[in-house]
């Protein structure tokens, strides 16, 4: 498995990365356990989970994906070889995750929130601490379609949140920072309020980013290039979307978009149009859709790590399947001109 620098730090990550954001809803504990079994047999030893977790969100299942991966890593008593990723939720009204309160980056949420994290992953350290979404307010998951909205309110402040994340870097309990659903603005802001107090530096970003989503390239893919802040990219496959078994309005039995529904992201005017056409060149190169999107993303450059989910044995077969492809100039070409008639449909 390639390894991969995270930022500017001394850890090297794999290339691929196991989401767990579906463990404890969709996917049981033991077919979690198995998952994770896989990967580590694999080479990927890197997971990535939040404590808002499961997904969709509610507060029966909140927390439950850190504490099965808690579980799994007490089970094999393998801590100290894994690399553990977390997040602590933005500004929400899900008040159940504070019990009661409004979730926000303040320091005394923050210092709650990893606590909790090391209860429910039965660990005293987390490898890497993410900032899951802004604490002000920005438009996220899908909302950029709209165009960029000013709101005056600069929510809880760099310097408190980054002092706080900077204490517990001192204490030992964190060993990196990262950011999640940021912007171009609010990385630099970080790093800039970083350098001026010799606190730590964001190492990686973690955003959303696919054939029909690569507005990470418009201006995040220079900060991560000559700043070193990587991408951590989710949705590689775009929730499912891009193996185009959604198309012509279909839901199959078990999927997510079957169970859940949530694919609103993926559903505007070009959406169809878009996948149909990255799904068929998938299939003229004589691979699968899902592990030609896979692969497009974990050959972009400022990406650090590609994180994946799998529903199934099958499908993460598949994930590990896309790492043999190799990624050619025609393959390059044609993704680059479909994305130029059609770009980012689905932002």
């Amino acid at each position: 498995m390639e390894k991969r620098r995270l930022g500017r730090t001394d850890l090297d990550v794999p290339a691929l990365c196991l989401g767990t954001m579906m463990y404890g809803d969709q996917i049981n504990q033991a077919d979690a356990f198995a998952q994770m079994d896989a990967c580590v047999d694999r080479g990927i030893n890197f997971f990535d989970t939040a404590e808002l977790y499961t997904v969709p969100p509610k507060p029966e299942t909140q927390g439950e994906s850190e504490r099965i991966v808690g579980r799994w890593m007490a089970s094999k008593k393998n801590r100290d070889n894994m690399i553990i990723a977390t997040k602590i939720a933005g500004r929400s009204p899900m008040t159940w995750i504070r019990d009661g309160e409004m979730t926000r980056l303040d320091r005394k949420q923050i210092f709650s929130a990893i606590d909790r994290s090391f209860q429910n992953l039965q660990t005293d350290y987390i490898d890497l601490y993410q900032l899951h979404w802004p604490d002000r307010p920005v438009q996220n998951f899908g909302g950029s379609r709209e165009g960029y909205i000013h709101y005056d309110d600069p929510g809880i402040s760099f310097e408190e949140t980054l002092g706080a994340l900077d204490e517990l870097v001192q204490a030992g309990k964190i060993r990196h920072v990262g950011l999640s659903n940021e912007t171009p603005y609010g990385v630099m802001k970080f790093l800039q309020v970083a350098e001026k107090n010799g606190w730590p530096r964001m190492a990686s970003i973690q955003n959303a980013y696919n054939f029909t989503n690569r507005t990470f390239e418009l201006g995040l893919a220079e900060i991560a290039l000559e700043e070193q802040v990587g991408l951590l990219a989710y949705s590689p496959i775009a929730q499912g979307v891009l193996t185009g078994k959604y198309l012509g309005g279909a839901r199959p039995a078990g999927t997510r978009g079957a169970m859940f529904g949530r694919l609103d992201r993926y559903e505007t005017p070009l959406a169809e149009e878009a996948i149909s056409r990255y799904v068929a060149m998938a299939k003229d190169f004589g691979v699968h859709p899902a592990a030609f999107a896979m692969q497009f993303v974990t050959t972009r450059p400022f990406v650090t790590s590609n994180i994946f989910g799998a529903n199934g044995m099958d499908q993460l077969q598949l994930i590990f399947d896309s790492l043999d492809i190799k990624w050619t100039p025609a393959m390059e070409r044609a993704v680059n001109e479909l994305h130029g008639r059609i770009q980012n449909p689905c932002p």
